[in-house]
Parts: structure tokens; sequence; C-alpha cells
């Protein structure tokens, strides 16, 4: 069996995209088990269905009000460089409504509902494919795995956003009496989850760089603090997830295929800019292309 992975990271998903269809398009990969976290999530349903091109669309065409019902904070540029700063009257607003995060993002679930027909659903739900998406519960301190064949169309809709759900500056959501939040904050790059269901072949597209290439400005209010705090923990769960899904890979006979992104996309993946993600997707489709073509070099002996 192979299998597809994509980690979390925000508006990087573009450059997973990209990658992902020169895979499937141009290496004719065929993926019998489809597996994301967070943004990742939003990209699988799209790529089991082979329908690149719309999700591509809607990669390159989101902003920031399709993804937040109320967005918590608001983008400055200074010398080109982008950071957010509080909003404090749709904080101080959400707060006033009881509200447990400082933002909501409702929009992004109708754009999940708006972007995946109950056709789509079927097709998929009858089909032999198996598409999972990461969710973390937070009541029972635990990571939970959602697969289409045990899902009505409305239950995982509803689990691609709460995998998007990058609390506290999404929403949180309460399902089944527990509180559920981002994929991410426990299984950033799901490999493990991939090979324990039979996968013997991984392809990973990990949202980051192989090699630390950052140093983080000083943080200029609390939100650019959290968001680096979460960073930093993020990447942390990331490099453990790799690590685990090598070591589970080697006991298992499997191998695993990785694409990380050769630099630095962005600093705040929460930034949702339409003509940076085209760029980035086309940018993931060329790296995929030049490291395959390395790759066949190599196993010719003509590098």
């Amino acid at each position: 069996m192979r299998a597809l992975v994509i980690s979390g990271g925000g508006s990087k998903g573009a450059f997973a995209g990209g990658v992902a269809q020169f895979l499937m398009q141009e290496l004719k990969h065929d993926y019998e088990l489809f597996l994301g976290t967070s943004t990742g999530s939003l990209l699988i349903s799209h790529l089991a269905l082979r329908k690149i091109e719309k999700i591509r669309q809607v990669y390159t065409s989101v902003n920031q009000r399709q993804i937040f019902s109320n967005c918590p904070f608001v983008i400055k540029k200074k010398y080109g460089i982008e950071t957010i700063g509080i909003h404090h009257l749709n904080v101080m607003k959400n707060f006033f409504k009881g509200s447990k995060t400082f933002g909501e993002s409702h929009n992004l679930l109708k754009l999940i509902k708006k972007t995946i027909s109950i056709e789509e659903f079927e097709h998929l739900k009858n089909g032999p494919l198996d598409i999972v998406v990461t969710v973390s519960n937070l009541s029972l301190n635990q990571i939970e795995y959602k697969s289409i064949n045990n899902c009505s169309y409305e239950e995982f809709c509803e689990w691609v956003w709460v995998s998007c759900n990058y609390t506290p500056f999404m929403s949180l959501v309460k399902k089944n009496g527990c509180e559920y939040a981002d994929g991410g904050l426990g299984s950033m790059v799901p490999i493990e989850e991939a090979i324990k269901r039979g996968a013997k072949v991984v392809d990973a597209i990990i949202l980051q760089t192989e090699v630390t290439q950052l140093n983080r400005m000083p943080s200029k209010n609390v939100f650019s603090l959290l968001t680096s705090m979460f960073s930093f923990m993020l990447d942390r769960i990331e490099h453990q997830n790799i690590r685990i899904g090598k070591f589970v890979a080697n006991h298992n006979n499997a191998i695993i295929n990785f694409y990380y992104t050769p630099t630095v996309l962005t600093t705040n993946s929460l930034i949702f800019e339409k003509e940076k993600m085209a760029l980035w997707w086309e940018s993931g489709y060329n790296f995929a292309k030049f490291k395959n073509s390395e790759i066949n070099q190599i196993e010719t002996g003509i590098i």
C-alpha cells in the first residue's frame, strides 16, 4: 500500500499541493491511503478525487475573510516584513460572547462544505481509498484519526475543520462531549499512523525545512509571542513524529520518501495571501520535479 501524508502548516499547504500534483500527475503515483493534519486535511479529499486544479484554485484565491468569521489580529507590514498585531475590538467581542478563544473560524467550515460536495463525499466513501484526518481531543488528552469511512458528510466536514483549528486563534470545537482542536497539537506528521494502517511506501510532505534556518525576531506583542511559542512547540512535535515514523518504518520494512520545503516560506502560517500561495504551489511542483530528477540521476549513475 502506498500512502500520501501531508503535515500541518497553514497557508504553506499551497506548497504541499504543488508537490502532490507532481507526484500524482507526473510520477503517476496511485495512493490507497491519504492522511493529513491541519492544512493537509484540507488537501487530501480533493487529491483523492484527483481534482487537483479545483483545490489549487481554492489555495491560490483564499483570503483571511474566508477563514475567519472573527479575525483576532491585524496584519502589519514594515520594511517588507509581515507581523501580526492584536485586533482589540474583535478579541473583546469574542470574550463578551463567552468564547474561549481570541477568534473564530466558522467561515472555514462554510468554505469546506462549499468545496466538498455531498456527491464527492459519497464517491470517496464508497470507493477503495481511505481518507483520514488528524484531530486533537483536549478533553481525553489524545490524538484521534477520523476516517471518511466512519463519518457522515456533516461529520467529515466538521472533522476536517476541527483538524485545522489553530487554537486559541481559531475556534475550539465541542463534539461528543469533548473539546477538540488542531491535529497538529499532537501529531504534525502522522507517518506512524499511515504505517499502522498498512502502508509500505509513504510519501511524506513536511511543510518545514529539514534543517532549522530560522532565527526569530523579538516578539512585538502577546500574539506574536504566542505564535512564536506555538511554532516552537509544533516544530518539536514534528521532529518527534518524524523520528518515530522512521523507527516504525524500519521495524515494518516500510519506505518513507520525505519532501521538505527547501526554504522558509513564512514565519506566520496564519497569514493567507493568495499571491504568495500561488507562488508556493508552483515552487512545490518545481521542487518535487527537481528532487525526483536528481534521484533518477543518482540511480542511473549520472551523478
